[in-house]
């Protein structure tokens, strides 16, 4: 419970697991049920009762290490796969600096998990919105991944909110979400997130070594 500086207003955070639910739904009904007792002991009226898509406690993440020799595979002339992680390495420095390249370089780790989102029905907007607020929550977007070189190979990582859910609304009622989640080994709502972790980087590291 804090009080916030310029409205004055009180949030008050309730926190639920949700299991493999998006949780939408239980969210919004358990707070409008706590709204009669927050009145009753702040003395206050309530102006919401809803959940918020800010999802940090729904982290999740993927790591990759990529020998320089698997890098050389169809390189241009004269190119090596050292060189191609150094450039790599070099482009997700910029994504960290420079918020402008931040933001086409999460879009681009998102045209992955927003699809994987899409296919198993999940709520991509939901989806979208828990991973641009934690790349700006020092304030300063910034990039989602990160790529060092490491020893003779290059090393990626990243980690974000994924509020994905393996039961409940659409995914229970349309068959392609099902038949999506078969695909992938029928998982349970963390797996299906580090899944989308793994498709995201996958994702980014195909677009920046087609940049570079």
């Amino acid at each position: 419970v804090f009080r916030l500086p310029q409205t004055r207003a009180v949030r008050v955070d309730v926190l639920i697991d949700v299991r493999d639910a998006m949780g939408a739904n239980r969210l919004n009904t358990a707070a409008e049920a706590i709204r009669p007792l927050l009145e009753q002991e702040s003395g206050g009226h309530v102006l919401m009762a809803v959940l918020s898509n800010d999802a940090r406690d729904r982290v999740a993440g993927a790591r990759v290490e990529l020998p320089f020799e698997v890098l050389e595979i169809g390189l241009p002339t004269g190119m090596d796969g050292a060189e191609a992680a150094r450039r790599i390495a070099a482009a997700s420095d910029i994504a960290q600096e420079d918020p402008s390249r931040a933001v086409t370089h999460n879009k681009g780790i998102m045209n992955g998990i927003a699809s994987l989102a899409l296919a198993t029905m999940n709520d991509t907007r939901a989806v979208e919105a828990a991973a641009h607020a934690w790349a700006a929550r020092s304030g300063r977007t910034v990039g989602l991944s990160t790529w060092t070189i490491r020893g003779g190979g290059l090393a990626g990582s990243l980690e974000l909110p994924l509020p994905m859910a393996t039961v409940g609304g659409s995914v229970d009622f349309h068959p392609a979400a099902r038949a999506s989640l078969r695909i992938l080994g029928s998982p349970d709502a963390p797996r299906l997130s580090r899944i989308a972790a793994a498709v995201g980087l996958a994702q980014n590291f195909a677009a920046l070594r087609a940049l570079v």
